[in-house]
């Protein structure tokens, strides 16, 4: 099957355990405003490539990939989910590690037919890491474009299939810096039972020269970076609630009133 490949980072640190290749591929019907690759938005853009031909450049640098393996991020990769499932079924045949870095805005539990090709994808994906925009669904509109439905139910989707989980969310300054948004988000991730790890990320304007360079406006141009002390205090702030929703759930099952 040939995919549209945007590019192919060779030594990927951020995008899962060990050191990995990210495959980026081209396609994404979000439009986040603080989004730093606009250029990964077109599904028509990239590069036509097989799944053997990504492997083979695998391959090429193995040794530097033995604890890590193969994230394919976007762009939004669920957009070539038949290309996904292909490439992670031939790296687990040869025992690579496999992480698919998604918003799950492609998914419909109403639909069986895409369902089966989720189920497909995921018994060949070892780990997701799952960025979630906005906890308020108005807002998550509003940043993204998108309804926040899709993304909540492939959240409780992975968590009956027992996939494990990062949770990847962006602080904006104005819009997901929020105490009581943050503390809502803790307290929904804490009904989450595989969760394995929590990425809160800083939003900065890296992006800007895409935009310039594309001849796109910059959505967020007044919008200044998020200085890494208020990351960490967001970051305290979901963990806080998160903790909150646990305590609670073993309370319940305890049976105490």
């Amino acid at each position: 099957m040939i995919g549209r490949i945007h590019s192919i980072e060779s030594f990927g640190t951020v995008d899962g355990p060990g050191i990995r290749m990210v495959v980026f591929l081209s396609g994404c019907p979000m439009r986040c405003l603080y989004c730093h690759n606009p250029d990964t938005w077109d599904p028509r853009g990239g590069t036509p490539m097989t799944t053997e031909q990504i492997l083979s450049q695998y391959r090429s640098a193995a040794h530097f990939y033995r604890r890590g393996g193969i994230t394919v991020t976007g762009g939004e990769p669920l957009m070539q989910i038949g290309f996904v499932t292909e490439l992670f079924e031939a790296a687990r045949k040869e025992g690579i590690h496999t992480c698919l870095d998604t918003s799950g805005i492609t998914f419909n539990p109403d639909s069986p037919g895409l369902k089966k090709q989720f189920d497909r994808l995921m018994a060949s994906t070892c780990l997701v890491l799952l960025d979630i925009k906005h906890i308020d669904p108005i807002e998550h509109q509003k940043l993204c474009g998108q309804s926040q439905k899709p993304v909540l139910a492939f959240a409780s989707y992975l968590d009956e299939k027992k996939v494990p989980v990062w949770i990847r969310h962006v602080v904006v300054p104005g819009m997901t810096d929020n105490d009581q948004y943050l503390h809502q988000l803790g307290l929904y991730l804490g009904t989450l039972t595989n969760i394995k790890a929590l990425d809160v990320l800083p939003y900065h304007d890296m992006g800007k020269p895409k935009y310039e360079a594309l001849g796109m406006d910059y959505p967020l141009k007044d919008t200044p970076p998020l200085d890494k002390e208020r990351a960490v205090r967001a970051r305290g702030i979901i963990l806080q609630g998160m903790r909150e929703a646990r305590k609670k759930v073993l309370d319940n099952s305890s049976g105490r009133c």
